[in-house]
């Protein structure tokens, strides 16, 4: 479904006069309505505010009349509820922070808006962001709106549903082991994670601080880089952030494949892959070397602990990091017997529970007499998975290729065993323990739902993901939607 325009057109038309801010801004709001409207309830926005959003048009017309440089003029753009904004709440998907309205907004915020992107709604999501489906909501699960009876993943699904229905062109998510790549997969549009530290994670409500990142969704590779460029680089607000220079991503769709060494990982094509998967992803790596790429197997070894290693180091630091939520400060509050029976009462109201779930967990792993066994551990091979990463890109390959997800988007409902459900992660929650760079794109469907192809790049090297995956979008043409 997509957007009816692309970022990039949707610019140029409101630079050519063609458009105004507001009425772009008006037709997103229209179209989020009509979604809401629909037989099935998608459930994928949970705040908007009209007023605020003409406001904001109107801010972008004058400063495109007055002629200065809008790199995402009129651009409405929708954002994950644990990203900060100053208007809309940000509640994290979560009862205990319902209603609350962030003093200050994320950097990510403020650079779109300084691009002149017009931010229209916050999304649906995991309870913050633990989940693979956006079923742990405390306001409802989000739907495909591909196929209204199956999940858009998660935990940004409601953020990759507002891009599939055609809302907007581009919207932010959050990652912290695939939040982005698997739901981008599952709706059948791009989804981009950055090298940890490409972007800043101020004003993104924490959840694992080692592996979180926003993360930016698109219509096409074109609205992915568009969306990226702005909010990239340095902030002195975050100590995580980097400072490289950011690239112009959208140069890397003149790149030729010609040269370009693409590593295929036999630990991403287990025996057991969907054949009908392994097709797609085939089909997808003879198209790049028909353009000229080389296609070499590679083996990332320690790729076998991904899982175990990361459902320990995300709810030990989740457990950490949510300790805040007490009831004294802000968000909900429950009274109780004495300030201890205040934090129970408080803590148990406000958490799902998938969220207690983790922080059990968490708290567990980091516990005296089980640090050195779980958590140290752990630590541990995420150093060994982050070299098998430097060992390819330093044998000469230059981006790897991999599904993005075993299977395509499952019925809600259909995963009540937990550890089946975190599985949902296994293709992607290992660039986040290595901090590269990494993206989906669509690469075909099965059984009438879409499924993603993976590109993984070394450090800081999104350009060489973008020149790839732009050639791939243009090779695969109508076949990625088919």
């Amino acid at each position: 479904m997509t957007a009816p325009w692309t970022a990039a057109v949707l610019r140029d038309a409101i630079a050519r006069g063609e458009l105004t801010p507001a009425r772009a801004a008006a037709d997103a709001l229209d179209r989020a309505r009509a979604a809401k409207a629909g037989r099935e309830e998608l459930n994928i926005l949970l705040y908007q505010d009209d007023h605020d959003t003409r406001r904001q048009a109107d801010a972008v017309a004058d400063r495109v009349a007055d002629g200065g440089r809008v790199p995402l003029a009129g651009v409405p753009v929708v954002v994950k509820d644990n990203i900060a904004t100053t208007v809309m709440p940000t509640s994290c998907g979560s009862r205990i922070l319902e209603g609350y309205v962030s003093p200050y907004q994320a950097t990510a915020v403020r650079r779109l808006r300084d691009a002149g992107a017009v931010i229209v709604a916050k999304s649906n999501m995991d309870e913050f962001a633990m989940g693979s489906s956006t079923e742990h909501s405390a306001y409802g699960p989000a739907r495909n709106p591909l196929a209204p009876d199956r999940v858009p993943g998660g935990s940004s699904g409601g953020s990759a549903a507002a891009v599939a229905a055609g809302i907007v062109p581009i919207a932010l998510g959050s990652e912290t082991g695939g939040s982005v790549r698997q739901p981008a997969a599952f709706c059948g549009v791009v989804g981009v994670k950055p090298t940890y530290g490409r972007v800043s994670r101020y004003g993104l409500v924490a959840f694992a601080s080692s592996l979180d990142q926003i993360g930016v969704f698109g219509g096409t590779v074109d609205d992915a880089a568009l969306g990226l460029h702005a909010i990239a680089g340095l902030d002195p607000r975050d100590a995580t952030s980097a400072a490289e220079p950011v690239p112009d991503y959208r140069a890397a769709a003149a790149g030729a494949m010609t040269g370009v060494v693409i590593g295929k990982p036999k630990e991403y094509f287990p025996e057991d892959l969907d054949p009908r998967i392994r097709e797609r992803c085939d089909a997808a790596l003879d198209a790049l070397r028909r353009l000229g790429a080389e296609v070499r197997d590679v083996s990332l070894p320690h790729t076998r602990l991904a899982i175990e290693v990361y459902y320990i180091i995300a709810p030990a630091e989740a457990s950490s990091n949510l300790a805040r939520f007490d009831g004294v400060r802000y968000g909900l509050r429950i009274e109780g017997d004495g300030l201890r029976g205040m934090y129970e009462a408080t803590r148990s109201r406000g958490f799902g529970d998938e969220v207690t779930r983790r922080i059990l967990l968490g708290t567990y792993v980091l516990s005296a007499g089980y640090y050195d066994a779980y958590y140290r551990k752990a630590q541990q091979a995420r150093a060994l998975i982050a070299r098998d990463f430097a060992d390819a890109f330093r044998s000469g390959v230059h981006v790897l290729f991999t599904p993005t997800t075993p299977t395509p988007a499952f019925p809600i409902g259909a995963k009540s065993d937990p550890y089946d459900m975190y599985l949902s992660d296994i293709f992607t929650c290992t660039a986040n323990l290595a901090g590269v760079p990494a993206m989906s794109l669509p690469i075909g469907r099965v059984d009438g739902l879409p499924i993603g192809g993976q590109f993984i790049a070394s450090h800081f090297d999104e350009r060489q993901m973008f020149a790839a995956a732009y050639a791939l979008e243009r090779a695969l043409g109508s076949e990625a939607h088919r």
